[in-house]
């Protein structure tokens, strides 16, 4: 089975941050984590520093490809960003770097 995971540290949420499904709405500095493996993407959040991770609200989502999972991540790192209470972005994804 292939997989891949991605981490991104010292995310600044937007006003609103982002959902979880166990605590709600975090906002902050956050970590954001997306795990890839048999087609599905899991993208979990912490408080940076913090051991205790959180399922983004729209986790687990359909992922066809390790490339599709980088493209996600990067996508939803730009949604935690921007706040609003950020849930995981669907198809097609938009990065601030599109």
């Amino acid at each position: 089975m292939d997989w891949a995971s991605w981490t991104t540290l010292g995310v600044l949420s937007g006003r609103g941050g982002v959902l979880t499904e166990e605590a709600g709405v975090l906002t902050g500095d956050l970590t954001v984590h997306t795990t890839w493996a048999g087609g599905e993407a899991r993208i979990a959040v912490q408080y940076s520093g913090s051991s205790d991770w959180f399922t983004m609200s729209g986790s687990p989502t359909p992922c066809p490809s390790e490339t599709d999972s980088r493209i996600l991540h990067d996508a939803v790192v730009a949604a935690v960003r921007a706040g609003a209470a950020a849930t995981v972005p669907r198809p097609p994804y938009r990065t601030s770097q599109q």
